[in-house]
């Protein structure tokens, strides 16, 4: 048994009728290798029931609430689990080409999942052409980080076509204490709060200047630079001034949403960081600057400074799971879509991913969590929706869109034998956060790229991923000269 965290509960707080806080994942399977070449959803359900125990993401367990919303919510296993509730099973007509999945992923990511039960689904699509088969997953933020989800992944899927055999669970069902018990527990965090509110609020106050939208207020930055000072941490350097500019994403979102995906070569991009210098994540962000741009001056929005983006990062240790829930925090960025010179324009997103990592790694990202404690549980609902309704009405935009780059195997895997072509990440968007989202994952030698936006906004994100490849041919070009 255990407790949703503050950062966990306040995925689940966030949701409204146009924000769901899901993410979620598209596979690309060649099944030819399966009986009559198919993936079936008894198979998938099959693999679930033998290995949910294996898993990060609680895929038995469900919500339960503490009474009056006193306390955060816990879990416990769902004594009526069965994975094929889970798992469902749509035909794509013919041709069943990219542009018809991904507008049936799109539908599929506009629906919220049932929180009565486990917070995950399963969508196995048939008739892609070629004969392939896709399968999208889909699970809640407040169930899952990054790092959980690919460890998840990990669980499920095997490094050959033959599966892994793995011991049955033994262990006893996880229930949630009883509702007294639940709220004499919650009655006694309400009395301790006010103190815990006090000592996060003393630990957040230096780093006031990392919080997205707060550095843009006049003061903010030197009192932050002083109060470091005063704590002997001078070094932490100071965070740019800089005001996330209108563009057509920003705008208030609606219940729909479009997707779009597509693959760049990761030998490609390893290239460019050879000839360039940085890392591999240096040259995605520049490959988003680039697209971006492009993107933004075809529409003739192409602000005069650069963007403010959002780049999610893991709090886990060494890159491992540990401790369930998120242990996530978010760093913002500018994003040197304003500058037309392509040399220059690389220099300058390395050098200020660069900056953003240094301060984040002085403060140990800690503010998310810290934030998300201050306010006592019966309150941390109400305030987050009021919040994610008040705050485009107020013109705030701490940042334009997230970006997030996710690093992964580098070798083929498989699901029920089924070998897994290409795997691509479809995160969240909000009013705050932007109504537009890109993620990519590296896989098998390639770097897997899903976007997906509010279709109100961004009626068709696959001009990005075009804008993507013609960024790569760019950079690779400066590369070599």
């Amino acid at each position: 048994m255990s407790q949703l965290t503050t950062v966990d509960a306040t995925f689940l707080n966030a949701e409204t009728s146009t924000t769901h806080a899901h993410i979620a994942g598209l596979g690309i399977l060649d099944a030819a290798s399966r009986p009559g070449g198919r993936l079936t959803v008894a198979a998938v359900a099959d693999l679930v029931r033998e290995r949910a125990h294996l898993a990060a993401l609680p895929l038995r367990q469900r919500l339960v609430q503490v009474p009056l919303s006193l306390d955060r919510p816990y879990w416990e296993d769902d004594p009526g689990f069965d994975p094929e509730r889970h798992i469902f099973e749509i035909g794509l007509p013919a041709p069943g080409d990219a542009t018809q999945l991904a507008n049936a992923v799109a539908m599929l990511h506009e629906r919220p999942l049932d929180r009565g039960r486990p917070l995950w689904e399963m969508v196995l699509i048939q008739g892609l052409e070629g004969g392939r088969t896709a399968l999208y997953v889909k699970a809640h933020h407040a169930a899952i980080d990054g790092v959980l989800a690919a460890e998840t992944l990990a669980a499920l899927l095997d490094l050959s076509p033959e599966p892994r055999e793995f011991p049955a669970d033994d262990a006893e069902p996880q229930r949630a204490p009883g509702a007294l018990s639940m709220f004499s527990t919650g009655l006694l965090k309400a009395a301790a709060h006010p103190l815990r509110s006090v000592l996060s609020m003393a630990r957040t106050a230096p780093y006031l200047d990392e919080i997205p939208g707060v550095s843009q207020l006049p003061g903010v930055g030197r009192m932050s630079h002083l109060m470091q000072g005063a704590l002997g941490r001078e070094e932490v350097p100071r965070a740019p001034r800089v005001s996330a500019p209108p563009t057509s994403f920003n705008l208030p979102i609606g219940r729909h949403r479009t997707v779009a995906y597509g693959e760049l070569d990761l030998a490609d991009i390893k290239e460019i960081r050879k000839g360039l210098g940085g890392s591999v994540n240096d040259v995605v962000m520049a490959l988003c600057a680039t697209a971006l741009r492009q993107w933004l001056d075809k529409r003739g929005e192409l602000p005069d400074g650069p963007l403010v983006v959002g780049v999610p990062v893991s709090l886990r240790k060494d890159g491992g799971g540990g401790d369930p829930g998120n242990q996530v925090s978010i760093m913002t960025t500018p994003l040197a879509t304003h500058l037309p010179d392509p040399a220059e324009r690389y220099a300058a997103v390395r050098g200020d991913l660069d900056l953003g990592k240094r301060r984040f790694v002085a403060s140990s990202g800690s503010w998310l969590r810290e934030l998300t404690g201050i306010l006592p549980a019966p309150l941390m609902g109400p305030m987050a929706r009021m919040a994610m309704q008040a705050l485009p009405s107020l013109d705030l935009r701490p940042m334009n869109l997230i970006i997030s780059n996710v690093p992964g195997p580098q070798f083929p895997l498989y699901l029920c034998g089924a070998r897994v072509l290409g795997y691509y990440p479809i995160s969240v968007i909000t009013d705050i956060s932007g109504g537009l989202n890109i993620t990519v994952f590296s896989y098998d030698g390639k770097v897997d790229v899903g976007i997906v936006a509010c279709r109100d906004l961004v009626p068709d994100p696959s001009e990005l991923i075009d804008h993507l490849a013609d960024a790569l041919d760019e950079l690779k070009a400066l590369a070599k000269a």
